[in-house]
């Protein structure tokens, strides 16, 4: 049997073959790199190219006594939003281009020490504030499906890169669904960590984050198999002591009981549910009865309150800590975007806002009790299939839908509960072939548990990078 090429294996599949010697990190790096300038050309997922000093790291890797790590010689990408030695975290900000980062943040600096080569870093919106991945400084990344479709935010670079085959992890974050938007859009898989999972900091930051992007905000992985990040998360994970809020806690947390209970729900609020989410949501719950889970309808709590709060909440924040460097620095589109986020999500009053505050954690307690019934909760990602590219610049109707129907993305943020995205389906609309990603929540600090109940899913569906490379071969031919 012809094995694929090395650019096309899961990080689980490269990392068993660079842990017995079958393959070296040069030869692995190699492999990505060239596939790298072969592909992002027509993506522009990754904006800083870093394949000299990653060939370099490569055969240093090899010159050693055995793998550093369970990453060794796997090649990752880092978001430009992230501190990483030597490189500018511009996040997406041609007034940021040349902040340069003195030293590399946890995330970074623990992936390296597990072993794992940056080849690449990938693009954001401007702030890393949009479900669309465009901006002054590098331009737009698109989708490897094809125009008809944006490739998410803010993290598009990093799913865009994953899923056309450049690396095997690709590093993003997530406030309101900027790991689970392009996952969702480019057919990867990805778990965004709860409250504290993940140590959190950029050693240039100039000013802290407020409270609320605290604890909304997560640092995670996007992958093409979902085992991968069974492989990939516990580097992620380890203690820093620059994050004083981190919980210091195993990946494997207690073992799955047998039929573990998962809460089912299409409730989509007053969006419309199309048949194409319904049918993957549909496809997901038979893969999960199929692996032995029981799976019940439920009515989730609160839904409304918290799709409420979570947006508005954030805004408020955002706009007061962030809205002057918007105005100053921001283009003319983003200041555009974030006018109408304002109209949609109006900022609370400073009394008001500290009275959401406080019943955010009745809204979290309700969740916490239902989640004590069902560790998992399957559930709608986005009601329709995902958005055009710069649907968000299209006015109030163009934010509704990019931003305002992702109420079941931003409300497990606000919460600070873990919520993984897997492709359940693949559908061929008039508009061309897409990926439709369903979520499942989960107990906190239980993301393994996420992370298994999407490996039983994606092992009935089947995973979508092959899937599109095989269209893309056919249409070559």
């Amino acid at each position: 049997m012809t094995l694929p090429p090395l650019w096309q294996h899961t990080a689980s599949d490269l990392a068993a073959l660079l842990q017995g010697g079958a393959v070296s990190a040069f030869e692995a790096v190699t492999a990505s790199v060239e596939r790298m300038h072969a592909a992002n050309p027509a993506l522009n997922a990754v904006v800083v190219d870093l394949s000299e000093q990653a060939l370099e790291r490569a055969r240093a890797l090899d010159a050693m006594d055995g793998p550093v790590g369970p990453l060794h010689g796997v090649p990752v990408t880092i978001k430009i939003n992230v501190d990483q030695a030597g490189q500018a975290t511009s996040n997406g900000l041609p007034a940021l281009k040349d902040l340069i980062a003195r030293r590399d943040a946890p995330l970074v600096r623990h992936l390296l020490n597990a072993g794992a080569v940056v080849i690449g870093r990938t693009n954001t919106p401007e702030f890393s504030f949009r479900a669309d991945t465009d901006n002054p400084l590098f331009g737009r990344t698109h989708n490897p499906w094809g125009r008809h479709l944006s490739a998410g935010g803010s993290s598009g670079g990093a799913g865009a890169a994953v899923v056309a085959g450049i690396g095997a992890l690709a590093h993003g974050n997530d406030i309101g669904g900027s790991l689970r938007f392009p996952a969702s859009a480019n057919g990867a898989v990805t778990v965004k960590p709860g409250l504290g999972r993940v140590p959190a900091w950029n050693p240039s930051q100039a000013a802290e984050r407020g409270m609320l992007a605290q604890s909304m905000s997560a640092q995670g992985l996007m992958t093409r198999a979902a085992r991968d990040l069974h492989l990939a998360m516990p580097a992620m994970i380890a203690p820093d002591p620059g994050d004083p809020f981190h919980v210091p806690l195993p990946w494997r947390g207690r073992n799955r009981d047998a039929n573990l209970k998962v809460g089912f729900t299409r409730d989509t609020l007053d969006f419309p549910l199309h048949p194409e989410v319904s049918a993957a949501l549909d496809d997901a719950r038979a893969a999960l009865t199929d692996a032995g889970y029981t799976v019940e309808n439920i009515d989730p709590p609160a839904l409304q309150e918290m799709a409420d709060m979570g947006f508005r909440a954030l805004l408020t924040e955002t706009q007061t800590l962030v809205g002057a460097d918007i105005q100053r620095y921001g283009s003319d589109t983003i200041r555009a975007i974030f006018d109408e986020y304002s109209r949609q999500f109006p900022p609370y009053e400073p009394a008001e806002y500290l009275r959401v505050i406080a019943a955010r954690t009745g809204l979290a307690r309700q969740w916490s009790q239902l989640l004590a019934t069902y560790p998992l909760v399957l559930t709608p990602f986005l009601p329709q299939p995902f958005f055009t590219a710069g649907r968000d610049t299209e006015g109030a109707d163009g934010v509704h839908e990019a931003l305002a129907s992702a109420f079941w993305s931003t409300g497990m943020n606000f919460l600070g509960l873990p919520a993984g995205n897997v492709p359940a389906r693949l559908a061929a609309l008039d508009t061309g072939a897409q990926p439709i990603g369903v979520q499942i929540i989960g107990q906190r600090w239980c993301e393994d548990l996420i992370v298994d109940a999407m490996i039983a899913i994606e092992d009935r569906v089947g995973m979508m990078a092959p899937r599109l490379w095989a269209l893309q071969a056919e249409s070559q031919t």
